[in-house]
């Protein structure tokens, strides 16, 4: 696996996370690693003809998860060199095929992004995590649920009505069940883990979501799914998680 690092920051993690990752994988095009002084773009991989590109903020590469995010993009990296399905199918061709006759508010769009990334990112850690150790993803995940659920609306005194802005409860709750999933698929937690309560706030705080139901969605992926197969799971996934909305206004998502 060719590894190129630019950028003024370390490239112990990115080489360590190479070496890793090399013990069970490969990857066929080279990979430069961008380290970039802006914090707001954290970590993005670009896939290219003959190479990736991973981007990555100078605060993330010198943070200690730094090795386990290089090893999560290089495991996305090899979804796409194999041509994936949750990596490869037109996320246009999924919403349209889920929204159709039904209009979304934004943010609610936004969320049915954010839940195929889901899917992206349990096969990409499937991967992950057969590589690597799971403390820190572990940690990682709890700490991530920990500070959504610290941040949800504040109810009123009267029916309910939220008074703070906070995170959003319904889509924290989605979010809980993916950590939970991914977790339970690789053996990774134990029953009595703080993340089980933890996403047991969270399915409370939104009643409207079946937590269980996406839990379990997470966590039967099919190891070697077809497109088609990949395609129903992600139209149907999102479209449970829209009509669970309840969204009657808002612009029409196209």
């Amino acid at each position: 696996m060719e590894l190129r690092v630019t950028g003024s920051g370390p490239a112990a993690p990115f080489l360590g996370a190479r070496d890793v990752f090399e013990t069970a994988h490969d990857l066929e095009k080279p990979v430069t690693v961008r380290v970039r002084e802006n914090p707001d773009e954290r970590t993005w991989a670009g896939h290219y003809d003959d190479h990736h590109v991973l981007n990555i903020s100078r605060q993330a590469a010198t943070s200690a998860m730094a090795r386990e995010l290089a090893l999560h993009e290089f495991a996305h990296m090899h979804c796409y060199e194999h041509e994936h399905p949750s990596h490869v199918l037109s996320m246009d061709e999924v919403l349209f095929l889920a929204l159709t006759g039904r209009e979304v508010e934004r943010r609610v769009l936004t969320h049915c992004y954010q839940i195929a990334n889901h899917v992206k990112d349990i096969y990409a850690d499937d991967i992950t995590l057969s590589v690597g150790p799971t403390d820190k993803l572990v940690s990682f995940l709890e700490s991530e649920l920990a500070a959504a659920v610290a941040d949800r609306p504040v109810a009123g005194p009267q029916m309910g009505q939220r008074l703070t802005a906070g995170a959003d409860p319904s889509m924290t709750a989605v979010n809980a069940a993916f950590a939970l999933a991914l977790l339970e698929r690789n053996g990774a937690v134990d029953d009595g883990h703080r993340i089980y309560d933890l996403a047991h706030a969270a399915a409370e705080d939104a009643p409207e979501i079946e937590f269980d139901a996406f839990r379990e969605r997470f966590a039967a992926l099919g190891d070697d799914p077809d497109e088609s197969e990949c395609r129903r799971g992600l139209v149907d996934t999102i479209r449970t998680y829209v009509d669970a909305q309840e969204t009657t206004a808002g612009p029409a998502a196209d």
